[in-house]
């Protein structure tokens, strides 16, 4: 299927390759009616210079020419990329020779004379191929660099920038820690990187949400226990604190623990020595502790719900997730990882958003933070119906006029621009003097400008 939004947002761009110098003319001025940029040449041994594995271009060449053939120049082609598109141009006489070339993978040919349009049509659909393997290699080699923190916790603003270098900087001198952030933010994420970035990657990690498992069950399921400790116990149990041994222990959800379990832990953290259920034999541990709460636990210390020297044996290092809300303009390249992750995984094309829809994105207040966005960007490359939207994604009824084809630039940066403003307006219940402030526009700016786009304030009075 053709994807003509993308083929009318990027120009396909075309290798064609004919001895005839008039037919060369002829074809190109097609292809650039159609809105496609080509480069020309008459030989194949001169084209091949021009080509490599990253190429992003649609080659059509003829099969007849003098030195190098049209066939011996596909075969060259497939042995720098076997995906890279190309189209052999055949006369009548040829065709089994095409087709056997099809078996050995050329992607198609076409016969002469020429139909303008069969020829547009075929290298459209090549060359949206040639896109989409383009992109799903560029995801793999982003998804194959595991190892760069930097592609792990995505983000440029100063405080993912910041959280990157204390990540680095713990990873080296691994000290017991708590993660606080928000739910969604990716407290476990920024645990496996502290571990995996650290002295002790090569051992294991192991995370425990502390919300899950049943008061009763809590020192079992930690500390482990012999055989015949109490009923049920048919054989020995190694706790997730032991199987941690010599990683790193991640304790998800730590304000959830049982207080009356949290003395033991506190113990355990200290002695770093731990015994089984019914058993008198002390283990000794080496390992790493990292907490998670997505509570202020100085708090909860003071209201008796969290053992005050529990939380300061964590307090050494206390590092804070912001909300996805507090680090917009981290949204659109995180939503272009999600929704590019999902359109490989569910094999999908992603259909770029919009500048209107990226802002439209910003705007959210995202109250399911990082998690919520990724849901958000999976939903929008699973999109139902003939078109992708931002707005039908989020559950937001579309708006007249925001998206129209043809605009010109200076239509759509006002189209925009209007938005923003609308948006600012709607945040701040109709107060101008926040909404400017916010924007950092002057109230005349402000004025001219809803005057021009035919916003009122009262319009937005009271609006949530």
């Amino acid at each position: 299927m053709i994807n003509t939004s993308a083929v009318q947002s990027k120009a396909i761009r075309v290798i064609l390759v004919d001895d005839e110098a008039a037919i060369r003319k002829a074809t190109r001025q097609w292809l650039n009616l159609a809105g496609m940029e080509v480069e020309d040449y008459a030989s194949a041994e001169a084209a091949l210079p021009h080509i490599d594995a990253a190429c992003d271009k649609v080659v059509v060449s003829d099969i007849r020419m003098p030195g190098m053939s049209g066939t011996e120049f596909a075969r060259k082609l497939q042995q720098l990329d076997p995906d890279l598109p190309v189209l052999l141009v055949t006369a009548h006489g040829d065709v089994r020779m095409a087709v056997e070339a099809m078996r050995e993978g050329v992607y198609d040919f076409i016969e002469k004379p020429v139909e303008p349009d069969l020829l547009i049509d075929r290298i459209q659909r090549a060359g949206e191929k040639r896109r989409l393997v383009l992109e799903n290699r560029e995801l793999h080699r982003l998804l194959a660099q595991g190892s760069s923190l930097e592609n792990r916790m995505i983000g440029r603003s100063p405080a993912m920038v910041s959280l990157r270098q204390q990540i680095l900087e713990l990873g080296q001198t691994p000290v017991d820690a708590v993660i606080n952030g928000a739910t969604g933010t990716g407290k476990e994420l920024v645990a496996r990187c502290l571990h995996e970035f650290s002295t002790r990657s090569d051992h294991p990690f192991v995370a425990v949400n502390c919300g899950a498992i049943p008061e009763s069950l809590f020192e079992s399921e930690l500390f482990g226990h012999e055989k015949g400790a109490f009923t049920g116990a048919h054989s020995r149990r190694i706790g997730k604190i032991e199987h941690a041994q010599g990683g790193t222990l991640f304790l998800d959800e730590i304000e959830s623990m049982p207080v009356s379990f949290q003395i033991k832990l506190l113990r355990v953290l200290q002695e770093r020595r731990l015994e089984r259920v019914g058993s008198n034999q002390e283990i000794p541990l080496d390992l790493w502790v990292i907490a998670a709460t997505k509570v202020d636990l100085g708090q909860a210390a003071a209201a008796g719900e969290f053992r005050e020297d529990l939380y300061y044996r964590f307090n050494v290092v206390e590092l804070y997730l912001p909300k996805l809300a507090e680090r917009r303009e981290d949204i659109p390249l995180l939503f272009e990882f999600f929704a590019r992750k999902a359109a490989l995984r569910y094999e999908r094309d992603y259909d770029e958003p919009d500048e209107q829809e990226v802002a439209l994105l910003m705007d959210q207040e995202w109250p399911g933070n990082v998690r919520q966005l990724k849901n958000i960007a999976e939903r929008y490359v699973l999109g139902m119906g003939a078109t992708r939207s931002i707005r039908a994604s989020l559950g937001l009824a579309d708006e007249p006029g925001l998206h129209q084809p043809g605009q010109s630039l200076t239509e759509r940066v006002q189209n925009f621009e209007r938005q923003l403003i609308v948006q600012a307006l709607k945040r701040h219940q109709g107060n101008i003097q926040a909404a400017l402030e916010e924007l950092g526009l002057p109230r005349r700016t402000m004025n001219n400008k809803m005057k021009q786009y035919a916003i009122d304030r009262r319009d937005y009075l009271g609006d949530s």
